[in-house]
């Protein structure tokens, strides 16, 4: 695992952050709650992505 995984993360929550906020006070609730789920449903894909790794680098390491 990189830094730059952890800086991807928190740029997403970040961004996320900032358009839930301009969306509700635009008005636009549900909007905003799409966004949101949007930006968790890419940040636990990268994440998923990551895990499936690191149990790929443990199935090699004890040859399974």
């Amino acid at each position: 695992m990189s830094i730059d995984l952890l800086f991807k993360i928190a740029a997403i929550g970040i961004l996320v952050a900032v358009l839930h906020q301009v969306l509700v006070r635009a008005g636009r609730e549900d909007q905003a709650m799409m966004t949101t789920l949007a930006g968790l449903v890419i940040v636990l894909s990268i994440v998923i992505k990551e895990i499936s790794t690191l149990f790929d680098s443990v199935r090699t390491l004890f040859n399974l």
